[in-house]
């Protein structure tokens, strides 16, 4: 008989992590499956500031630490990637893209979401060629290079700044005239002689031979163009939530993101949904470790709720 987890967590970020060590202490039998590295887009980023507890700390180390807390009580991991997801029944079924089938009585969905791409031709021919959304990743690639990044969030600030201690130049370009990142970052950013700010500007061309070697911008405000040569381009113009598997059984928001109540329940039974791929106000690393805890509690009452029928029947 195959076995039936009472929880199963689908992606391995914070928010999942932090659901398995709730659902393990309360004694659920529980497996996180993750398809690459635990910690998500948190284990890329350079810094990390905001999380308390920690002064600074980098992304990579803070998931390090909660692989850590996960693995130590017990929690199995399962280094697979789902391919499809049944929610629907008092069984849930997971399969994923090795053939492999995993069964729960519920599920708590934490894919998290996707970079979102310029949308401009070459640009795929580019990536790992010039472009990166990852500046943590490949900052060291461009040592005493010239680059820009493109965006006007956090994350576009922080690597601005972490790419300027490792590259001869960096052009910031923003599509508005301030900046939606924090206060703190943005005076970071300013203090850098070798940030240069390219305000009411987007990208609208790439150019290169066999890699990239320069960029068209525009100002959105005079429709007038330059060119920028450099060498990379790293895009930080958010992300967008993996919900493309569960689209045609869960209720999505017009973003695309999953509804839920503010007990992390989606429209089906039995199925949860935490962090970045939900429709919520703030995404944070704090933000989807709180969602995981309730998730995690609300998932352990439903299977109790679930065990008192079953005894009731007997």
């Amino acid at each position: 008989m195959d076995e039936i987890y009472d929880l199963l967590i689908l992606g391995g970020g914070p928010g999942a992590m932090t659901a398995g060590i709730y659902a393990k202490r309360s004694g659920l039998n529980v497996a996180i499956i993750e398809k690459s590295v635990p910690g998500g887009a948190v284990a890329t980023t350079y810094e990390v500031a905001n999380y308390p507890g920690f002064v600074k700390i980098s992304g990579a180390d803070l998931a390090n630490k909660m692989f850590e807390h996960t693995t130590s009580l017990g929690v199995e991991f399962i280094w697979e990637e789902v391919s499809k997801v049944i929610p629907e029944g008092d069984v849930k079924i997971v399969e994923t893209y090795s053939g492999k089938t995993y069964k729960a009585k519920t599920i708590i969905l934490a894919f998290g979401a996707s970079v979102r791409k310029l949308g401009l031709d070459n640009e795929r021919l580019f990536i790992g060629k010039g472009i990166s959304y990852c500046a943590t990743c490949d900052g060291a690639f461009f040592k005493d290079k010239v680059v820009a990044v493109f965006g006007g969030g956090n994350t576009a600030l922080e690597d601005s700044y972490y790419l300027s201690n490792i590259a001869k130049k960096v052009y910031l370009i923003h599509r508005r005239d301030e900046f939606r990142g924090d206060d703190i970052l943005v005076k970071q950013v300013k203090t850098k002689d070798n940030i240069e700010l390219v305000l009411n500007s987007i990208v609208t061309k790439l150019t290169g031979d066999k890699i990239l070697e320069e960029i068209e911008v525009t100002n959105k405000l005079t429709q007038e163009t330059k060119n920028l040569k450099l060498d990379g381009l790293f895009v930080c113009i958010g992300r967008g939530p993996d919900t493309e598997m569960v689209a045609g059984d869960l209720k999505l928001s017009e973003s695309g993101y999953i509804v839920t109540d503010e007990c992390m329940r989606t429209n089906f039974d039995g199925v949860f949904a935490i962090g970045d791929i939900r429709q919520t106000p703030l995404r944070q690393i704090v933000t989807a470790c709180s969602d995981g805890a309730i998730a995690s509690t609300k998932a352990f009452e439903y299977i109790k709720a679930l065990r008192q029928k079953d005894q009731e029947k007997k």
